[in-house]
C-alpha cells in the first residue's frame, strides 16, 4: 500500500440532537412560571406567536377515573429522540384545536380542578398583586437608616450608613470594627461610639456583634441586667448544656431566682432582624392540580399561568404576500417552523407531564386519601416503566413542579422516596413515611426515649430498622437527641 495523503467516503450513522429537540427537552424540565417567562421572550422575537387572551381555555389533557384515561399519546421526547427530529415543515404543523377534544372533557371543571382563585395568585385582576405587596415591606436596612437620619448627622450618619450596610439579617453587625476603621480613616473610638447608638435603636438587640451581647441589649432595656443576670449571659454555653448547678453557685442565686432568669432571658428575642422583611418570599404557585372525583383522581395543569400560544397564520399570508426579496421570505418561513414547532413542543410537554402525575398518583394514591405515614417508595424507573418513557424523561418532568391537592402543596420529588422494610411481609415503607412515625412518637413522649426504645417501638409498629438509621432520620428532622431533649425539658420546667 502506497504511503501518501488520500481521499476516502464513508459512511456512518450518529445520533444528532437538534436544537428544536434540544427546546423541547429544555421546555420538559421548566416550571410553569419559568415557561411562562420562556414564551414572553419567544413572543418578542417571532411575529408570528401570539396568544389567546380571550378564551385561556386548557392546555393540558385531563385524566380522570381509576384508570385514568389516557389520550393519544403525542410525539415526546423520548419518540423525537428516536425518530431524529428531523420532521419537515409540514409535520411540524398542528392544529391551534389540537387539545379541544380534551379540553371539552370534564364541563364540571373550571382550568384549576375548581380552584379558579389561583388566578389572583398568577397576578390576575380578580387577585391582588403579591409583588406589590411584598414591595410595600420594610426592609430592617431601610428601618435602622430612617432611625439614623433623624438621631445622627454629618460625619456619625455616614459611619451609621456604613455600620447599618453590614447588619445581616438576622440584626447582627458582621464587621471588623479595626479592619473598617482603616477603611473609613476614623478613629476605632467614633466607630464604637456610633455603634453604640445603634444598638438603641428598634428593634431592640440590632447591631449586636454576637448572641451575648444581643441578649444583653435586650436586657439593659428591660432593666433587668444586674450582675446576676450578666453573669448568666456570659455563660450561654452552660445554659445550652443544663449545667444549672453550677449557674446557680457562680450567679449566686437560689433555683427560683435561677428559673425566673432563665424565663427572662427565653423571652427574648435571639434574632431581632428578623421581623422585618429580607429578600422578596417567592410564593410556590402549583404546577399541577389534583383532586378526588367520583370516577376516580383528576389531575390538571395549572393554565392560569400558561398563555394559550397560538400561530397567527393571518399574519403570515399577509406577509408573504407583501415580501418581495427571498431573503425576507427566508427569514418567515424560519419563524413559521419555530412557532409551529414551539407549540408542538408545549403541547407535548403538557401531556408529558400530565400522563408522569397521573401515574404518580395513582402509585401515591394511598398519600392522597390518608397522609403521610401511607407513603410509598417509589423511583423514577418505576413510573417510566409503568407509562413507557424515559427515566430521565420522567425526572425532566418531575424536576421543579410542585403538585396542589387537599393535604397541601408538595414538590413532585417529594413522592420518590426510598424504602424500608417493615418486617416479615416483605413490603417497604417509605423513608418520609418512618419519619413521620419518629416525629409522632417523640411529640407524644411522657418520658424521653432513647434511639434504642424508638426502635422497639417502631419494631412493634411494623418497622424493622436500625438504631443509626433512627438517628440519621431524626437528625435530619432537626430533632435533638435524648440527652438534649431531656436537658431542654429540664430547662423548660424549671422556666415555668
Amino acid at each position: 500500500m502506497a504511503i501518501g495523503p488520500r481521499l476516502d467516503l464513508k459512511q456512518s450513522q450518529s445520533l444528532v440532537m437538534t436544537p428544536q429537540l434540544q427546546q423541547a427537552i429544555k421546555l420538559l424540565a421548566l416550571s410553569n412560571l419559568e415557561i411562562e417567562g420562556f414564551i414572553a421572550e419567544e413572543l418578542e422575537k417571532n411575529p408570528l406567536l401570539d396568544t389567546d387572551d380571550g378564551d385561556r381555555t386548557e392546555a393540558a389533557a385531563q385524566s380522570e377515573g381509576d384508570g385514568f384515561e389516557d389520550t393519544p399519546d403525542p410525539a415526546t421526547a423520548d419518540s423525537l429522540l428516536q425518530n431524529g427530529g428531523a420532521d419537515d415543515e409540514a409535520r411540524l404543523d398542528i392544529e391551534d384545536s389540537a387539545l379541544s377534544d380534551d379540553r371539552d372533557s370534564d364541563a364540571g371543571m373550571d382550568g384549576a380542578l375548581g380552584m379558579s382563585g389561583i388566578d389572583g395568585a398568577a397576578g390576575g385582576a380578580d387577585g391582588p398583586d403579591l409583588d406589590l405587596l411584598a414591595a410595600e415591606e420594610l426592609s430592617l436596612h431601610d428601618h435602622l437608616l430612617a432611625q439614623a437620619g433623624g438621631t445622627l448627622s454629618g460625619q456619625d450618619q455616614l459611619i451609621a450608613s456604613q455600620l447599618i450596610e453590614r447588619i445581616d439579617e438576622s440584626g447582627y453587625l458582621r464587621a471588623d470594627l479595626l479592619r473598617l476603621s482603616h477603611q473609613l480613616g476614623v478613629p476605632m473610638a467614633a466607630l464604637e461610639d456610633v455603634l453604640a447608638v445603634i444598638q438603641t435603636f428598634e428593634p431592640t438587640g440590632v447591631g449586636a456583634r454576637d448572641l451575648s451581647e444581643c441578649l444583653a441589649i435586650q436586657a439593659r432595656e428591660a432593666d433587668r441586667y444586674d450582675p446576676c443576670m450578666a453573669k448568666l449571659i456570659d455563660n450561654l454555653d452552660l445554659v445550652a448544656r443544663g449545667e444549672l448547678g453550677r449557674l446557680k453557685r457562680m450567679c449566686r442565686v437560689d433555683d427560683e431566682d435561677m428559673a425566673d432568669m432563665i424565663a427572662e432571658l427565653r423571652d427574648y428575642d435571639p434574632k431581632p432582624g428578623s421581623r422585618f422583611g429580607g429578600d422578596p418570599v417567592q410564593a410556590v404557585v402549583p404546577d399541577i392540580f389534583v383532586a378526588e372525583r367520583k370516577k376516580g383522581w383528576a389531575v390538571e395543569l395549572n393554565n392560569a399561568t400558561l398563555p394559550k400560544l397560538i400561530v397567527n397564520r393571518s399574519y403570515y399570508h399577509e406577509m408573504s404576500e407583501a415580501g418581495d426579496d427571498a431573503e425576507s421570505r427566508a427569514w418567515l418561513n424560519e419563524c413559521l417552523v419555530n412557532a409551529n414547532w414551539l407549540t408542538k413542543a408545549l403541547d407535548q410537554r403538557a401531556r408529558t407531564i400530565v400522563k408522569v402525575a397521573s401515574e404518580l398518583v395513582k402509585r401515591q394514591a394511598d398519600f392522597f386519601r390518608k397522609g403521610v405515614t401511607h407513603l410509598k417508595p417509589l423511583t423514577l424507573r418505576e413510573i417510566a416503566d409503568a407509562i413507557d418513557m424515559h427515566e430521565s424523561t420522567v425526572s425532566r418532568a418531575t424536576s421543579n413542579k410542585y403538585l396542589s391537592c387537599d393535604r397541601g402543596i408538595f414538590e413532585l420529588k417529594y413522592f420518590f422516596t426510598s424504602g424500608i422494610s417493615t418486617g416479615e411481609d416483605g413490603e417497604a415503607a417509605s423513608s418520609e413515611a418512618v419519619k413521620s412515625h419518629i416525629r409522632t412518637l417523640i411529640e407524644n413522649e411522657e418520658k424521653i426515649l432513647s434511639d434504642d426504645k424508638l426502635v422497639a417501638l417502631l419494631k412493634e409498629q411494623g418497622f424493622d430498622i436500625a438504631r443509626r438509621t433512627v438517628a440519621k432520620y431524626r437528625e435530619a428532622m432537626g430533632i435533638g437527641s435524648s440527652v438534649e431533649r431531656r436537658r431542654q425539658r429540664k430547662l423548660s420546667t424549671r422556666a415555668a
